[in-house]
């Protein structure tokens, strides 16, 4: 580092300055949310863009915990993201560990079923009557069991088992290992990198979803946190600043402010434990060799 050419040096310099603009371009609007979040109305509207508040007010996070049922759709939030995502890895493995192995019967035919699923549905019509006769309308396994496997994470997982030495299965059957044994013991304490990061696209996905909740439920209980922000968003937007102030609250930005903070720091916070297996396992997972 210390033996750099001048070039050298101009050239890292260069690429450390263009790094911290792009990550200021990508942090400065999150802290512009987080600052509205908190700061009074009337500085708002004298400052116009607030980036580091001069007084500091909770009231809009009070009135969106309180008056817009928050709690409840964390609730579901959590059982949706924390069973839907085990039990997403769970089946996966189990459909791509026998996919992994050349010697199955059909194979082919099943990986190209598999893919056909990625580039074509069935549409929403079919698949809401199809959920109605299943008899999983209004009911909170509706946002798990229809989104159990993803083809996309079930060939990155396939490809990973594919390139995994034969010999270590080999030895373990020689040692009396079964499949499951083998899966179980050997395959699956390899696979770390890349299980980390398909948790990691499921448990996004689960947090982040809002469209199947509004399509499949009807009970206003068993709504997602996404969709409760949606109708945040929506309600506070259509409320004049006149009834809310009125009613003591803080401006209408803020509460909807504090609505998309509140959504977004718990996937914030989980996400850079995840990061460091998410490169390694999405290569780990694709590239064959």
């Amino acid at each position: 580092m210390f033996n750099l050419t001048i070039g050298e040096k101009v050239w890292q310099t260069t690429v450390y300055c263009i790094l911290i603009v792009l990550s200021l371009v990508c942090l400065l609007p999150f802290l512009y949310v987080v600052a509205v979040s908190v700061t009074p109305e009337s500085e708002v509207l004298r400052r116009g863009i607030v980036i580091i508040p001069e007084s500091f007010t909770f009231v809009a996070y009070k009135e969106v915990f309180i008056s817009h049922g928050i709690g409840q759709a964390y609730k579901i939030t959590l059982f949706r993201t924390i069973v839907g995502t085990a039990l997403n890895v769970f089946f996966t493995i189990i459909a791509a560990y026998p996919l992994s192995k050349k010697y199955l019967p059909g194979r082919s035919s099943f990986l190209i079923f598999i893919v056909f699923t990625m580039m074509f549905g069935g549409g929403l019509i079919p698949t809401y009557l199809l959920i109605r006769s299943l008899g999983l309308l209004n009911s909170p396994w509706v946002l798990i069991i229809p989104h159990l496997i993803s083809a996309f994470n079930l060939v990155i997982i396939k490809g990973f088992f594919e390139q995994l030495p034969a010999e270590i299965e080999e030895s373990a059957r020689v040692d009396g290992a079964s499949e499951l044994q083998s899966l179980w013991r050997i395959i699956l304490p390899l696979s770390l990198p890349v299980l980390a990061t398909i948790s990691l696209f499921y448990a996004v996905g689960h947090w982040n979803s809002y469209f199947d909740a509004i399509v499949y439920l009807n009970d206003s209980n068993l709504m997602p946190l996404q969709v409760v922000l949606r109708n945040i968003l929506l309600n506070v937007a259509t409320q004049s600043a006149d009834s809310i102030a009125n009613s003591g609250a803080v401006s209408k930005f803020a509460v909807q402010m504090a609505a998309v903070v509140v959504t977004t720091v718990p996937i914030l916070i989980v996400y850079p434990f995840m990061q460091k297996h998410f490169t390694k396992g999405v290569l780990m997972g694709s590239i064959k060799g």
